[in-house]
C-alpha cells in the first residue's frame, strides 16, 4: 500500500492523485533529503574529522563580509536552531577556529567570526567535502538538466 497515495480512500475533490513517476520521485527526495547529508558526513568525519555541519559553518562564515556573522544569521544559513549552532560554534570556538565576539550594534547579539585558523582548516577540509559531493550526489546525475533542476528545487524550497 502506498502511503503517498493511500488506497482505497479517494483523494479530495480537485487533489489529482500522483503518477508512478510522481511517487518514485517524492520517495526518492524524501530519502535523499536524509541520506545525502548522513553520506557526506560520513565521508568527511573519516577523511578529515570534520562533522558536515561544522565544514558549513565555516564556509558560511569564510563567504561573509569580515568572515564573520551573527549567530542567528549562521544558524539561518546551516539551517539550524540558534541553540544547534552556539553547540557547534562553542565545539569550533574551542579548537580555534572561530571566535565569538560582541555584536556592536548590539551588545546583546554576537558574532561567530572565522579566524585564520578556522579559514586554513577549510581549505584543508574542502577537496574531500568536492569529492564527497560528487560522488555521493553529482555523479548520479548524469545526463540530467542541473540548471532545470537547481530552478526547481529553489523554487520548492521558498
Amino acid at each position: 500500500m502506498s502511503t503517498v497515495t493511500p488506497q482505497p480512500t479517494m483523494p479530495p475533490e480537485g487533489v489529482q492523485p500522483l503518477n508512478p513517476d510522481e511517487e518514485a520521485l517524492v520517495r526518492s527526495l524524501t530519502r535523499v533529503m536524509y541520506a545525502l547529508p548522513r553520506a557526506i558526513d560520513a565521508d568527511m568525519v573519516r577523511e578529515q574529522r570534520l562533522p558536515l555541519i561544522d565544514y558549513l559553518a565555516l564556509m558560511h562564515l569564510s563567504e561573509a563580509a569580515d568572515r564573520r556573522l551573527r549567530m542567528s544569521e549562521l544558524a539561518a544559513a546551516c539551517e539550524m536552531s540558534l541553540s544547534g549552532m552556539s553547540r557547534v560554534v562553542h565545539r569550533l570556538e574551542s579548537q580555534g577556529l572561530i571566535q565569538r565576539i560582541r555584536c556592536e550594534q548590539d551588545a546583546r547579539g554576537w558574532n561567530a567570526v572565522l579566524t585564520d585558523a578556522g579559514l586554513t582548516r577549510l581549505q584543508e577540509a574542502w577537496p574531500t567535502s568536492l569529492a564527497a559531493v560528487r560522488r555521493q550526489f553529482l555523479d548520479h546525475l548524469t545526463g540530467v538538466d542541473l540548471r532545470k533542476l537547481s530552478q526547481a528545487l529553489q523554487d520548492v524550497a521558498i
